[in-house]
C-alpha cells in the first residue's frame, strides 16, 4: 500500500489524499488551494496519471475539498465520485459557482492588465469552466449515510455524520485481499472536516465506536492548537456588534462561506430578531446566488437537519421580515451606494474571491462599519492579511485604507478545537496503528500530534507535508 499526500498537509487548504492498494486507486477528497501565495499550485496535476484513479471519495463540498474535481476530470479521471446525496448536490452549486467566479475574475484581470499596460507571466484563464464541471457532475455517485458500500472486489467504504457542514462525512475504507486469508482487513479512517456539536441546523459529529483495528487514521488539525470559545456565547458576541455598529449609522460587512455559514447565520438572526435582541427594521443582505441557492438545497435535504432545527425552520422562514436576498449583480450593485445602518453578508468566507471583495472595497475605509469575520481565515488569504493588521489592503489591485473595526466572532467555526478533536480520537475503541495529522497549518498540526502522542504512547503519530509518500 503506498500513501502520497497531494494537498492539505502543512497547511489547511487543497485536501487531496492518494492511496494505491489492492490494485485500486483513489483519492480522499480533491479540494482547492486557496491560500493567496500558493493559488499556483492548482495548476500542477492532482496525481501523476488521472486516468489510473478508479475513484473520489469526498468528504464535503466546501472548496477546498472539493475544488479541483472539474480539472482532475478534465486531465483524465473517469471514475466515480462518491459522496452523501447533500454533498453531491451542493458539491455541484459551489463548482458551478466556482467556475463562473473564474471565468468573471479572468475577464476582468485581462481587462485590468491591458489597461495597466502590464504582461502576466503566463495568459490568465480559469482553472476550469462550467462545462467542465458538467462532466464532471455526470461521474457523481451518492451514499447513504451508514450504509456499507462495496465499491469494487476487497473495497468497502462507509459514510458517517462529521457534523461539520450539510451532509459532511468521515469515511471509513475497508481493504481486503481476496487471494489472501487474513484475520481482518485493513481500515482506512478519513477524518474529513469535524464540526462541534450543538451547532444550529446540523446533527451533532458521530464517534466510531466500532471495535476494529484502524490502520491509518488521517485526522484534520485546523484548530489542533486552540480551544474554541463556547457556542453558547455567539450570538451574545453578534448582539454586540450589530447593536454598536447600528447605533453608529454603520454596516456590519460579515464574509459568509455560502454554504453552512450563510444558513447559519439566517437561522440565528431569525432567533435574535424573534427574541427582541436585534431590530426587526434594520436591513439584513445575502447577497450571493449560491448562498441564496445553498439555502434552497438545505430544504431540500432536511433530513440532515437536527430536531430542534426541523422543529423551528418553519418559524424561521417568518422572523425575519427585512431580508433581502440578491443573485444578480445589478442587485449587488445597489449596496455599494446604500445609505444608513445594514448588515451585508456575501461570500468567499475568506475574501480571496467573490463579491465580498466588492464590499469590502467599498465599505472597510469607513469607520462607522464594522467587518465581522464568522470563520477561518487561512494564511494569505484577504481576509487573513486584514485581521493580521495589514493596513492598506490591496484589493482588486489597489490599495484600500482600513478604517472599519475589525472583529471575530468566537466560538462559531464548524471545526472541531483541540479538546472535541482529542475526545473524537479517544472515543476509537482501538488505537490507530498510525496517525497522520493533516488539515493544518504546522503550529497547528504539530500541537494536536503532540496531544495524541500523550493519549496514545504506543502509536505512530506522523505531520507529513505536501508531497510525502509513504509505503506500508
Amino acid at each position: 500500500m503506498e500513501f502520497q499526500f497531494c494537498g492539505a498537509a502543512g497547511n489547511v487548504t487543497g485536501s487531496k489524499h492518494y492511496v494505491v492498494c489492492n490494485n485500486y486507486q483513489f483519492l480522499v477528497d480533491c479540494g482547492m488551494v486557496q491560500e493567496r501565495g500558493k493559488a499556483d499550485e492548482n495548476w500542477n496535476p492532482v496525481v501523476e496519471n488521472p486516468s489510473q484513479v478508479d475513484a473520489v471519495f469526498l468528504t464535503h463540498a466546501h472548496l477546498d475539498h472539493c475544488g479541483l474535481l472539474p480539472k482532475f476530470v478534465a486531465d483524465g479521471f473517469h471514475g466515480y465520485i462518491y459522496g452523501t446525496p447533500a454533498t453531491l448536490e451542493l458539491t455541484k452549486l459551489i463548482l458551478l459557482d466556482s467556475a463562473h467566479i473564474q471565468e468573471e475574475d479572468a475577464i476582468y484581470k485581462q481587462k485590468r492588465h491591458a489597461k495597466e499596460g502590464r504582461v502576466p507571466p503566463r495568459p490568465v484563464r480559469p482553472l476550469y469552466r462550467q462545462s467542465d464541471v458538467e462532466r464532471a457532475v455526470r461521474l457523481f455517485y451518492p451514499i447513504q449515510y451508514s450504509k456499507p458500500k462495496k465499491v469494487a472486489p476487497g473495497v468497502e467504504v462507509i459514510f458517517r455524520e462529521a457534523g461539520h457542514i450539510l451532509g459532511s462525512a468521515f469515511i471509513e475504507v475497508i481493504l481486503t485481499k481476496p487471494e489472501v486469508d487474513q484475520d481482518e482487513p485493513r481500515r482506512l479512517l478519513f477524518s474529513g472536516d469535524l464540526g462541534r456539536a450543538n451547532r444550529p441546523i446540523l446533527r451533532d459529529p458521530e464517534y466510531y465506536r466500532e471495535p476494529n483495528e484502524i490502520s491509518n487514521l488521517y485526522i484534520e488539525s485546523t484548530y489542533g492548537d486552540r480551544i474554541s470559545a463556547p457556542i453558547d456565547t455567539v450570538d451574545d458576541q453578534i448582539v454586540e456588534i450589530v447593536n454598536r455598529t447600528v447605533e453608529r449609522g454603520g454596516k456590519v460587512i460579515m464574509p459568509v462561506f455560502a454554504v453552512e455559514r450563510a444558513q447559519e447565520m439566517l437561522a440565528r438572526f431569525a432567533k435574535m430578531i424573534v427574541a427582541g435582541r436585534i431590530s426587526a427594521e434594520t436591513p439584513i443582505y445575502l447577497d450571493s446566488p449560491m448562498a441564496v441557492e445553498a439555502t434552497q438545497i438545505f430544504y431540500r435535504q432536511r433530513d440532515c437537519f437536527d430536531e430542534e432545527t426541523i422543529e423551528t425552520s418553519r418559524k424561521a422562514k417568518d422572523a425575519i421580515t427585512n431580508l433581502h436576498l440578491f443573485k444578480t449583480q445589478q442587485e449587488s450593485r445597489t449596496l455599494n451606494e446604500m445609505k444608513g445602518p445594514a448588515i451585508i453578508m456575501s461570500s468567499a468566507g475568506m475574501c480571496n474571491a467573490g463579491r465580498i471583495k466588492h464590499h469590502l472595497a467599498n465599505h472597510i475605509g469607513n469607520p462607522k462599519n464594522t467587518v465581522a469575520f464568522l470563520g477561518y481565515q487561512a494564511e494569505g488569504t484577504l481576509g487573513r492579511l486584514i485581521l493580521n493588521g495589514v493596513n492598506p489592503v490591496r484589493i482588486h489591485g489597489q490599495p484600500r485604507q482600513v478604517r472599519a473595526e475589525i472583529v471575530v466572532v468566537k466560538g462559531i467555526s464548524g471545526h472541531a478545537d483541540q479538546a472535541e478533536l482529542l475526545q473524537w480520537y479517544s472515543a476509537i475503541p482501538r488505537r490507530p496503528k498510525t496517525t497522520f495529522v493533516v488539515h493544518g497549518e504546522p503550529k497547528a498540526a504539530n500541537a494536536l500530534a503532540e496531544k495524541i502522542r500523550e493519549i496514545a504512547p504506543e502509536t505512530s503519530v506522523v505531520t507529513p507535508a505536501t508531497g510525502d509518500v509513504y509505503k506500508d
